[in-house]
């Protein structure tokens, strides 16, 4: 029997664990063995008896493969907290932090793997999965405005591009996970 395990990594959080930029794997499947020596962490985990003991096992190798001063880069860390607490746009955040705009672009796409506009895109996305979900009917010009969109075509071209169907159609599908449509 296959099993499978996914690692879900905190914003920022990548380049610690894997020594790499997080844009290079953006998209991107890679076995572990690409980033490190581990063949005895899959010897591991195939001889653990259960899948709790199994994602216990994954969760203290992961752990050791840290640096002790693992954290995240400051000004990812500031950025965030700009994005998600102040709603500062790129252009504020990078003037609030006293660098360019290009430079705070890299460094986030460094080691988020995406830039800080796409970011704030999938955010938006995001909370209207979040507005959807709950079931609620909503006029399309409201949750445009209030997921920070100009206008309802913006929002239902962004909506399209991350979910590849339109907010009608989510809307009308959605079933009982946030971020999944039933495929007809």
């Amino acid at each position: 029997m296959d099993e499978l395990a996914g690692i879900v990594l905190q914003p920022g959080g990548f380049p610690a664990l894997f020594r790499e930029r997080a844009d290079l794997l953006f998209e991107q499947s890679a076995a572990l063995q690409e980033f490190w020596a581990c063949e005895s962490l899959a010897d591991q985990l195939r001889e653990a008896p259960s899948p709790a003991t199994k994602l216990r096992t994954l969760e203290i190798l992961l752990t050791r493969l840290l640096p002790d001063n693992a954290c995240r880069s400051p000004i990812v860390d500031q950025t965030l907290h700009l994005f998600t607490q102040e709603k500062f746009t790129v252009g504020e955040c990078a003037k609030s932090l006293g660098i360019s705009e290009r430079w705070l672009s890299r460094v986030f796409r460094e080691s988020v793997g995406i830039t800080p506009k796409t970011w704030c895109r999938l955010q938006r996305f995001q909370f209207a999965l979040r507005t959807l979900h709950r079931g609620a009917d909503v006029r399309w010009a409201d949750l445009a405005l209030d997921c920070g969109y100009y206008d309802q075509s913006h929002f239902a071209n962004d909506f399209k591009a991350f979910s590849g169907v339109d907010p009608t159609t989510y809307s009308a599908h959605r079933g009982a996970w946030q971020n999944h449509i039933p495929i007809p």
